[in-house]
């Protein structure tokens, strides 16, 4: 009865939140009041509303497209306080890099709070509002909301101007939180054309309707408004494993200019975007592209001499991007347009991506290859499902060979090898792009398994301490993984963290091969432990896999809608053999156990094993695919249950 009596109250309250006004700076007791969502009770927060108006508006400069913003977030606990600080995104590129810029203006918000009762509320001030440069083309806003807790409202509006009348955002109908009110009204003029798309799990159904409008006085247009309201809209979180990019999965529509028709305003037809062959020749006429590939001079000499005696395809391929890693450094902007040049960055000695992969696809190129840019959506960019120029936000390398086989490039990362790319390029496919403008899809996942080799070799003492060997090996994705996480780290502070996760006491330490990328890394320790065995009434309970077991699933939902995405394939192998102490023998050992996932997705295997003194275990999961649909989600989720339960089990020693 109690809780049904709660169920009500939370109920008639959000029925009263729904009826509320929503005007600008005028908040409710009953939002303020409210502690927890009444339809998801685990949101740290929630959009109370979420408004945008997008509008075209002819000027003497040109048409512009204002977009206005307005939103209402509660914020009910500390794990959401991050929310106050909003962060808006615009093109802004630097003098002299070619276009108009976008401008944020009209920037307006409070911060209400409920104290002794009343409603207290504190204004934004332009104190707080700070503008940085992410790279050469983007700027961002970041706008700190005052005196933000527990329990308070944010109350905020804002407007981008932008000069790019081809460029509609994108609608985002889903975030990491609920969204209790949602409106959004986007009005396009005839003389543009638009397609729309779906993207992610969730979808709001489009409304369109048409308005006239009229043109300096004197003569009509049609707008194209299209309307989405709903209510309710929950969250789509990412805290589920293996995700990739969650906002590939969110709910949303996207806006892609097909066609732009001003005849009737002294203009032209024109088509864009219609087929990928359009998106790729466009790119590749771009001068930031396409002219950046057809540069040599300034890199001729030099490649010259580090060719001299190198023969083989490989060998170039192996050296020219050794050389290219070591000659300019990644400033870690993305982008598929150059940002200083490849002539420039290769004089100043960094880059952007395309900078840098532009500049290997030449010089590839020069040295007799078939080499290729592909553009690359990276893995927090979303996936190009359907013919898009702005899908694409980075570039890498590709070289075919005469036997059909290929590989991929990346030379902004330090630690990569051909076909052993950062996660960040990891996205599903890529889009090759020929000389002449003509292109084609090629798979961004490695064809090999990324490896962990792990073997352990222990003994137990009379004092039940345990002293022994412990010897990994990383292979392909993770030996890059490995570097790119350790190579600046000091060798103390790896021990340290190292005896924190497993619980041991490190004696001696090493990594071999750090430096030597065509090789595995191998890492070796000496160790101590105290806490790997459990004594019980005179008997001895050791998990058979030590500090190797796992012990929580990391699946949890009851049904996961987006696919799972490990990055590769991938396989981890333990071996671990311990001596039965002196004076002890087996009493039981846990039963050997080996699983398969639908279609060949992925096994486990697991094998438990006495010979002579020493108990020696198996243990084999391996993923044959990087991407695993979400219809496997419950085959996979009681596979990792299994995993837990088997490597959980105990090996029990009993005094002779």
């Amino acid at each position: 009865m109690k809780k049904l009596i709660i169920l009500v109250l939370l109920v008639s309250s959000f029925k009263a939140l729904a009826q509320q006004n929503y005007k600008f700076g005028k908040v409710s007791k009953a939002e303020l009041k409210e502690e927890i969502y009444p339809l998801d009770s685990i949101a740290d927060a929630a959009y109370l509303y979420k408004n945008r108006n997008t509008y075209y508006q002819l000027t003497d400069d040109g048409w512009q497209i204002i977009t206005e913003y307005h939103e209402r977030i509660k914020i009910y606990n500390k794990d959401a306080f991050h929310l106050a600080t909003k962060i808006v995104s615009c093109y802004d590129p630097e003098s002299g890099s070619g276009g108009s810029s976008d401008s944020v203006k009209n920037i307006k918000g409070y911060t209400f709070n409920l104290e002794n009762g009343k409603i207290v509320k504190e204004k934004l001030s332009s104190n707080s509002i700070f503008k940085e440069r992410k790279n050469k083309y983007r700027v961002v806003k970041k706008i700190a909301m005052p005196s933000v807790k527990e329990g308070s409202v944010i109350d905020l509006k804002y407007k981008i101007i932008s000069a790019r009348p081809g460029y509609v955002a994108d609608v985002q109908f889903q975030y990491g939180i609920p969204v209790k009110k949602f409106e959004t009204s986007i009005a396009i003029p005839e003389f543009f054309i638009f397609k729309q798309k779906n993207t992610g799990y969730y979808a709001v159904k489009m409304q369109m309707s048409f308005k006239n409008q009229t043109l300096n006085g004197d003569q009509t247009f049609s707008n194209n408004v299209y309307k989405f309201n709903d209510e309710n809209i929950p969250a789509l979180r990412n805290n589920e494993p293996y995700i990739g990019s969650i906002r590939t999965y969110r709910g949303g529509m996207s806006f892609e200019l097909t066609q732009t028709n001003i005849i009737s305003l002294g203009g032209t037809l024109k088509s864009f975007s219609n087929s990928w062959g359009d998106v790729t020749q466009q790119i590749y006429n771009a001068s930031s592209f396409g002219g950046e590939l057809k540069k040599q001079n300034y890199y001729k000499e030099d490649i010259n001499k580090l060719l001299v005696n190198v023969k083989s395809n490989s060998e170039k391929v192996a050296v020219i991007l050794a050389y290219v890693k070591n000659k300019v450094k990644w400033n870690g902007f993305y982008g598929f347009s150059t940002e200083k040049g490849v002539k420039k960055a290769y004089k100043e000695q960094t880059g952007n991506v395309a900078d840098i992969n532009l500049m290997l696809t030449s010089m590839l190129n020069y040295a007799g290859l078939i080499a290729s840019p592909v553009l690359v959506s990276s893995k927090g960019n979303g996936i190009p499902i359907f013919p898009t120029i702005d899908g694409f936000d980075y570039v890498i390398a590709m070289v075919e060979f005469p036997d059909n086989s290929y590989v991929l490039l990346d030379a902004t990362e330090p630690f990569s090898t051909p076909n052993n790319l950062p996660r960040r390029v990891l996205n599903w496919n890529g889009r090759k792009i020929s000389k002449k403008g003509g292109s084609s899809w090629v798979s961004l996942t490695s064809k090999k398994h990324a490896t962990e080799d792990n073997m352990v070799m222990v003994k137990i003492n009379n004092d039940l301490m345990v002293e022994g060997l412990f010897r990994t090996k990383y292979a392909n994705y993770n030996a890059l993984a490995f570097r790119k996480k350790t190579n600046y780290a000091k060798e103390e502070s790896l021990i340290k963290k190292f005896e924190e996760d497993i619980n041991i006491e490190i004696d001696n330490f090493s990594i071999a091969n750090q430096k030597k990328l065509n090789k595995p890394i191998t890492r070796s320790i000496k160790f101590l432990s105290e806490d790997l065995v459990e004594s019980i009434n005179g008997k001895l309970y050791v998990e058979p896999l030590l500090f190797l077991s796992h012990h929580e699933n990391p699946f949890k939902l009851k049904e996961r809608k987006f696919p799972i995405d490990f990055t590769t394939p991938w396989r981890d192998k333990h071996l671990v053999s311990i001596e039965v102490p002196e004076g002890y023998k087996v009493e039981s050992l846990p039963e050997s156990l080996a699983i398969g996932l639908p279609d060949n997705l992925g096994v486990f295997k697991f094998l438990v094993k006495q010979q002579g003194n020493q108990i020696k275990t198996t243990c084999i999961i391996e993923f044959n695919e990087a991407l695993i649909n979400s219809r496997y989600y419950p085959a996979l989720k009681d596979f990792y249950a299994q995993r837990i339960k088997k490597e959980s089990e105990k090996i029990v020693l009993v005094k002779i």
